[in-house]
């Protein structure tokens, strides 16, 4: 499997965020790299309060959080379909895990991931009282230093088990948390099939350009549009149009970071839009400004 990504695609106005943080990307144990993109590492200490806008993957996520003194939490957060806003402020922490979409069913095999799209769940409610997983899917064999960390490791969404993964300082024993954490509750086989033939689709969804539109990816895949809204429901938590759509607007949001201003018009053309109006129209109900104004310095 490919490493972490090293993109910015959905992090509005992404160096400012990065000029205020300390963001990071992880990989996870060799076992869950199929179902998982990475994890994501993010720690501050501001002086000042601070805003982050953030344009969802189709991913779903398991968020550690430790805000100043509070008790560390847990949640699983669904597929957001808005702009996501976070607010930071003094020092914090957090460790997310980034599921692959279509990966996150493996591990929560008993609801379509729709269920869980829009929703933000406190993680022992997501899972309540699970103890150690069923172990890995088909094909997939973990090694005897995870095996050692699962069978070491706190219940999964115990305080015991949110605090191994928020507490230590050292961004290494995070990690080695949250893979105990994930192979305790996954993935489980019956699903398997099923999601790794959903992050396929994603997959070629997301490189292949000339996937403008579902009937497109059906008529590739041999399969009818229909079939695909199912699997997707099923196994992604958004329609496969839905996908199309917000990796356009990822690509038209990294376009505009990187410094210079697009040709819209063309752009519009290339993503597959009839024509520049609607790819305004899209970006400006995403990230709420219109895509000419995106990235403009402000005077003063």
């Amino acid at each position: 499997m490919p490493g972490p990504r090293r993109d910015t695609r959905g992090i509005v106005d992404a160096r400012e965020l990065l000029a205020r943080v300390h963001f990071r990307r992880r990989e996870p144990a060799p076992e869950l790299r199929p179902y998982l993109e990475h994890y994501w590492l993010i720690d501050w200490d501001l002086a000042e309060p601070y805003a982050t806008h953030v344009v969802p993957h189709p991913s779903v996520n398991m968020v550690f959080q430790h805000y100043g003194d509070a008790e560390p939490w847990a949640e699983v957060a669904g597929i957001g379909l808005q702009l996501f806003t976070q607010k930071l402020e003094g020092r914090g922490r957090v460790c997310g895990v980034q599921f692959r979409p279509g990966g996150f069913r493996p591990f929560a095999p008993d609801r379509p991931v729709s269920y869980w799209t829009g929703r933000r769940v406190p993680l022992p409610e997501a899972f309540p009282g699970p103890g150690p997983g069923p172990g890995p899917g088909p094909g997939v064999g973990a090694g005897a230093e995870a095996e050692a960390a699962t069978a070491s490791a706190p219940a999964p969404t115990s305080p015991e088990g949110v605090r191994a993964v928020v507490a230590p300082d050292h961004e290494d024993a995070r990690v080695a948390a949250l893979d105990a954490l994930l192979l305790r509750l996954g993935p489980h086989p019956p699903s398997v099939d099923s999601s790794l033939r959903a992050i396929a689709l994603v997959d070629r969804v997301r490189t292949d350009r000339s996937i403008r539109r579902v009937a497109e990816l059906a008529s590739a895949e041999g399969v009818s549009a229909r079939s695909l809204q199912r699997l997707f429901a099923e196994q992604v938590g958004v329609g496969p149009k839905w996908v199309i759509l917000r990796y356009r607007i990822h690509e038209a949001l990294e376009r505009a970071e990187s410094g210079r201003e697009p040709d819209w018009a063309a752009l519009a053309d290339e993503l597959g839009y009839s024509d520049q109006a609607h790819l305004v129209r899209d970006f400006t109900s995403t990230v709420g400004v219109p895509p000419t104004a995106y990235g403009r310095p402000t005077s003063g």
